[in-house]
C-alpha cells in the first residue's frame, strides 16, 4: 500500500499545469507595426477605427466603398501608398443585399488632407465620374493605376495635381487614342501603360502629346496596331516600347524610323496566331537606333544572314521561343551584340548556334532547351569575352566534362548546368574558366572520377550551388581549392550513416558566410564539425531528422541566421540555450516541441526571445496531446508544487510519521517480549 501511495503523491509531484493564451486576431492584418496593414477582402464599408493615424500604406482592395469622398480616409493623413482594386464581389453573398462594391464616384477633395499620398491605385473599379479635383492633395503623387476601370477617352481623367506623375497604368479598358489632354503634364512621366486597350493607329498628333516627357516607356501590349502615321516616332527618344502581340511587324518597324529607343518589345503570346517573319519584315530596323530587341515566341521564314541585316547596332537579343533549330552562318556586322537569349528553342548541338557570328558576346542563355543538347568540342571557342553563360534545363550529358567544352572562355563568370542530366568531372574541369565566380550544377548528377577536386583551380569562385547533385560527401577533398568560396549548397545530398563528423569537406572551404545542408537525411551533427567555419553567418539545417542535440556542434557560431525548421527536435537542453542566444534569428517551425516541464528552460527562454524566432506561428507543441498545435509563446506551464500536491505532501509525511510510530512502538515491543 506504502509504494503505491508514495508513486501516486510522486505523480502529483512532478506533474505541471498547462494551458494556453488565447490570441485575438485582429481585422485587418498589421505587416509594420503602426506603419503597413492589410485589409484585403473582409467586407468591410468603411475605414476600420482600429487603423492608427499613423498607417502609411494600406491595402483595402475587395471591400464594399462604391463612393470615396473627403471624409473616407479624412484621418489617415499620413498615406503613402493606398490599393483600392475592386473587381469582384463574394460569391456566397447576395449581391442585392449589399451596396455597390465597386467604385463608381471619387468626389471632390478626396484626398485633400494627404499630401504624403504617392501612389493610388483604383484598379478593377467601373469610375463613372471623378471630379476634376478629386486627386489633388498629394504634393507628390507618383503613381496611378486606373487598370480596367471602363475608360475610353483620356479627357475621363482629372489633370489637376498631376505634375509629378511618373506612372499612369491604364492597361484593359476601352482607349482607342493614345492623345492625352492638352493640358496633361508629361514632364516627369516615366511610365504610360495602354496594354490591352482598342488603339489601332497612333498618328503624329498623338505622340506629339507626349513631347516633354524624356526616356518614357510605353506600352502597347496587346493592341492590334494596324498603322502608324510616317513620322510619328521620328526624332523622337524612349526608354522602351512594348508592342507585344501585334500582327504586323512590318508596320512597327517603317512607323519607328528614325526614333531611338533603349528596349523594343515584340514579342507574340500563346493565344495569338503565329505569324512568320522575313527579312523584309526588318527593313524598317536600318533606319532607328535601338539597343535591345525581344521577338520572342515568332517564326522565322527562310532564315538566312541577310534576315540580320538590319540588326548590326542592336546590342541585346532576345529569340526566345522562336522554333529554331539554328542560326545561319556568315551573318555579318553584329559586332555590337552583346547578350544573346536563345531559350526554349531546338538545337541538337551548341555549334548549331554559329557563336562565331557574335565576338563580343558577355552573354549567353540557352535554357530549356526543347532537345537534348549535345555540348560538342569548342563550339564557343570564339567568344572570347563571353561573362556568362546558362545552359540549364537542357538535357546535357557529357562523360567527360568541362574543359573541351568551354574552350577558350577564360572571362566566364557565371556558368549555369543545373537541372541536366548526368555529367562525368574530370580533374580540374574547369580549367578553361579560371575567372568563375558562380557555378550552379543544382539537380545535376555528378560523377567526380578524379580522386582530388574537379573545382581545385576556381580560386575566384563565390557561389556553388551542388544541391541534389548525389555527390560522394565522404571526399573530403572535393571542395579543395575554393578559398574565397562564399556562398555553398548542398541541399539534397547525403551524408554516410547521415551524420556530419569531425574531420569533413567542409573544412576546405574556410570562407564561407551561407552554408546551406536542408534535406541531407540528417540525424546528428558531431561537435567539431563545424569548427573550422568562423565566418559563417547564414546556416540551413531544415528538413532534417536532427535533435536538440545537435545544436552543441553551433556554440562557437555567434550572429547566425540559423533554420532548423522541420527537424525532430522535442527537447533542448538548458545548457544549449546559451548557443542559441548568441544568434540573430532562428527558426524551429514545424519540430515535434515536448510542451512539458522536462523542456520548461527552452519554452521559457523562447517567450524571453521572441524577437530572434522566425515562424513562430508555425512554431507549435506536439506533446502532450492536450497541446498539440498550440503556438509556443502561447503556452504558459505550473511546474512548481500546486495546492493539491501539497496537501498530498501534509498526508504523506503525516502518513509516515504514523508509520514511523508504529514501527518504533513495534520494535520496542517486540524488544521487550525476548528479554
Amino acid at each position: 500500500m506504502a509504494p503505491c501511495v508514495s508513486c501516486f503523491l510522486l505523480a502529483v509531484l512532478i506533474s505541471a499545469g498547462c494551458k494556453a493564451i488565447p490570441s485575438s486576431d485582429p481585422k485587418c492584418t498589421e505587416k509594420e507595426g503602426n506603419r503597413t496593414y492589410n485589409c484585403e477582402n473582409l467586407g468591410l464599408r468603411e475605414i476600420p477605427d482600429t487603423l492608427p493615424n499613423t498607417t502609411e500604406v494600406l491595402e483595402f482592395s475587395f471591400n464594399f466603398l462604391p463612393t470615396i469622398q473627403n471624409t473616407t480616409f479624412s484621418r489617415l493623413i499620413n498615406l503613402i501608398f493606398l490599393d483600392l482594386t475592386r473587381s469582384k464581389v463574394k460569391i456566397n453573398i447576395d449581391p442585392q443585399s449589399l451596396p455597390r462594391c465597386q467604385i463608381n464616384w471619387v468626389h471632390e477633395d478626396t484626398f485633400q488632407s494627404h499630401h504624403q499620398l504617392n501612389t493610388i491605385v483604383l484598379t478593377g473599379n467601373p469610375l463613372i465620374f471623378m471630379a476634376e479635383t478629386s486627386l489633388t492633395g498629394p504634393k507628390f503623387l507618383k503613381h496611378l493605376f486606373l487598370t480596367q476601370t471602363g475608360i475610353s477617352n483620356l479627357e475621363f481623367i482629372p489633370v489637376h495635381n498631376l505634375e509629378n506623375l511618373e506612372s499612369l497604368h491604364l492597361g484593359s479598358n476601352h482607349i482607342s487614342s493614345i492623345n492625352l489632354p492638352e493640358n496633361f503634364p508629361t514632364q516627369n512621366l516615366k511610365v504610360l501603360d495602354f496594354q490591352n486597350n482598342a488603339i489601332h493607329y497612333i498618328s503624329r498628333k498623338d505622340t506629339n502629346s507626349l513631347e516633354q516627357a524624356t526616356n518614357l516607356s510605353l506600352n502597347f501590349n496587346g493592341n492590334d496596331i494596324k498603322g502608324i502615321e510616317p513620322g510619328a516616332f521620328s526624332s523622337k527618344i524612349f526608354q522602351s516600347l512594348k508592342f507585344g502581340g501585334s500582327l504586323n511587324l512590318f508596320i512597327i518597324f517603317k512607323g519607328l524610323q528614325n526614333s531611338t529607343l533603349q528596349s523594343l518589345w515584340l514579342g507574340t503570346f500563346e493565344d495569338t496566331d503565329d505569324q512568320y517573319l522575313t527579312s523584309a519584315t526588318f527593313e524598317g530596323l536600318c533606319d532607328m537606333s535601338v539597343e535591345s530587341i525581344n521577338l520572342q515566341k515568332h517564326r522565322f521564314s527562310d532564315l538566312s544572314s541577310s534576315t540580320f541585316r538590319c540588326f548590326t547596332r542592336v546590342q541585346e537579343l532576345d529569340l526566345t521561343a522562336a522554333h529554331l533549330n539554328g542560326l545561319p552562318s556568315g551573318i555579318e556586322g553584329m559586332n555590337s551584340l552583346k547578350k544573346l537569349v536563345l531559350n526554349a528553342n531546338s538545337f541538337d548541338q551548341l555549334c548549331q548556334i554559329n557563336a562565331a557570328s557574335f565576338p563580343s558576346l558577355r552573354d549567353l542563355y540557352i535554357k530549356g532547351n526543347m532537345r537534348k543538347l549535345d555540348l560538342g568540342t569548342r563550339c564557343l571557342e570564339k567568344l572570347e569575352n563571353l561573362q556568362k553563360l546558362d545552359l540549364s534545363h537542357s538535357d546535357i550529358e557529357a562523360s567527360d566534362c568541362c574543359n573541351l567544352q568551354l574552350k577558350n572562355l577564360r572571362h566566364l563568370q557565371y556558368l549555369n548546368l543545373s537541372y541536366n542530366e548526368p555529367l562525368g568531372l574530370e580533374d580540374q574541369a574547369f580549367k578553361e574558366c579560371p575567372q568563375l565566380e558562380l557555378l550552379d550544377v543544382a539537380f545535376t548528377h555528378l560523377h567526380v572520377k578524379a580522386p582530388h577536386s574537379p573545382f581545385q583551380n576556381l580560386h575566384l569562385l563565390r557561389v556553388l550551388n551542388l544541391s541534389h547533385c548525389l555527390l560522394d560527401t565522404s571526399n573530403q577533398h572535393l571542395l579543395a581549392g575554393l578559398q574565397d568560396l562564399r556562398h555553398l549548397n548542398l541541399q539534397g545530398n547525403s551524408f554516410q550513416d547521415g551524420s556530419i563528423s569531425k574531420t569533413n569537406l567542409l573544412q576546405m572551404v574556410g570562407s564561407l558566410e551561407i552554408l546551406i545542408l536542408s534535406s541531407c537525411n540528417l540525424l546528428s551533427i558531431d561537435q567539431q564539425a563545424f569548427h573550422g567555419l568562423r565566418n559563417v553567418n547564414h546556416l540551413d539545417l531544415s528538413h532534417n531528422s536532427l535533435t536538440g542535440d545537435s545544436m552543441d556542434a553551433l556554440s562557437h557560431l555567434k550572429g547566425l541566421y540559423l533554420n532548423m525548421a522541420s527537424n525532430n527536435i522535442r527537447i533542448i537542453p538548458p545548457h544549449l540555450l546559451p548557443a542559441l542566444s548568441q544568434q540573430s534569428i532562428i527558426n524551429l517551425s514545424h519540430n515535434p516541441l515536448d510542451c512539458t516541464c522536462s523542456n520548461i528552460h527552452f519554452i521559457t527562454w523562447y517567450k524571453e526571445n521572441l524577437h530572434k524566432l522566425e515562424d513562430s506561428e508555425e512554431t507549435t507543441c506536439a506533446n502532450p496531446p492536450s497541446l498539440r498545435g498550440v503556438k509556443l509563446s502561447d503556452v504558459k506551464l505550473h511546474c512548481g508544487i500546486t495546492g493539491v500536491g501539497i496537501f498530498f505532501i501534509v498526508v504523506f509525511v503525516f502518513l509516515l510519521i504514523l508509520l514511523l510510530i508504529f514501527s518504533v512502538k513495534f520494535i520496542l515491543r517486540w524488544k521487550y517480549q525476548h528479554i
